[in-house]
C-alpha cells in the first residue's frame, strides 16, 4: 500500500460563532454569496452545468445553505465555512477545522 500526504494549500475561511448574532449570520451570507451567488432554480442562468452552485438561508430556521457538487449542505452554528482551492464553499466543524488547520502569520 503506498503511502501519501496533503499537499500544504492556504484557504479562506470564516467562522459562524455559536453564538452568532444575525449581522454575523449575513456576512458569512454575503462573503459566499460574493463569490459564487444565490441559489438558482434548475436549469436557468447563463453558463448552468447542471448543479446551481451558491447560497441561501432556509426559511424553517434561519440556516444558510450552500449547494454543493455533493448536495445542500446546512451550515450549523458555530461551524466554520471554508472557501477551497477551486473556489468552492463548504462548512466545517470546529474540531476537524482546529485538527486541519492552523493560522497563516505572514
Amino acid at each position: 500500500m503506498a503511502r501519501y500526504r496533503k499537499k500544504p494549500v492556504e484557504i479562506e475561511a470564516m467562522l459562524l460563532p455559536a453564538d452568532a448574532t444575525p449581522t454575523q449570520g449575513m456576512a458569512v451570507y454575503q462573503w459566499i454569496e460574493h463569490h459564487i451567488g444565490s441559489t438558482q432554480p434548475a436549469g436557468d442562468g447563463p453558463g448552468y452545468t447542471g448543479i446551481a452552485a451558491g447560497v441561501t438561508i432556509d426559511p424553517a430556521d434561519g440556516l444558510i445553505v450552500i449547494r454543493t457538487l455533493e448536495g445542500d449542505m446546512k451550515v450549523s452554528l458555530g461551524d466554520y465555512i471554508i472557501r477551497g482551492v477551486q473556489g468552492e464553499f463548504y462548512p466545517c466543524k470546529p474540531d476537524i477545522f482546529a485538527a486541519t488547520y492552523e493560522a497563516v502569520t505572514d
